[in-house]
């Protein structure tokens, strides 16, 4: 009897511990945008329609303070029709770049304004204004009756708000 006892009181405490690793803690990343008291929003969409609905969405989740200056910001979220493609610069003429996985350096290409694109996905990239990280991304497809023709930037906030908050 007293050798039953001791096997139950052994599961019970394997299964505490066993549950308490099971449990998720927050990644890196998750926890950095966490910590973050500011954002600069910045819209390389052009759209203001969609940008405006973007910045209500982050404002009316009041997790964070809407910087006017990307220096006095702890994350950077890109609205933008092009996923990134590694870390974010800018360089000192104001034109943006990407850093890949090698360290390589490369600038954005200007876009063409007399030519109209149909642009098929919105994307919402965060980095770290620190470092350049990126720390979190994810892609909606912009435009339509269903999903909402100015709503994509608006569902890519609460696509960000749902995962750091889970």
């Amino acid at each position: 009897m007293k050798r039953r006892l001791q096997l139950a009181a052994l599961a019970l405490v394997l299964s505490v511990f066993s549950s308490a690793a099971q449990t998720k803690e927050p990644t890196d990343a998750k926890a950095r945008i966490l910590s973050a008291k500011s954002v600069y929003f910045e819209d390389q969409i052009g759209d203001s329609a969609v940008r405006n609905e973007a910045v209500q969405q982050l404002k009316k989740w009041g997790r964070f303070q809407i910087a006017k200056d990307m220096k006095q910001a702890d994350l950077i979220l890109v609205l933008s029709a092009d996923p990134r493609k590694g870390g974010y610069v800018v360089f000192s003429g104001g034109q943006t770049g990407t850093v890949g996985k090698n360290g390589q350096i490369e600038e954005d290409d200007v876009p063409t304004f007399n030519k109209a694109a149909p642009v098929r996905y919105a994307y919402l990239t965060v980095y770290d204004a620190k470092s350049g990280e990126n720390l979190w991304s994810a892609e909606h497809q912009w435009g339509g009756a269903l999903t909402g023709f100015h709503s994509a930037g608006a569902r890519l906030v609460n696509k960000l708000r749902k995962e750091i908050e889970k």
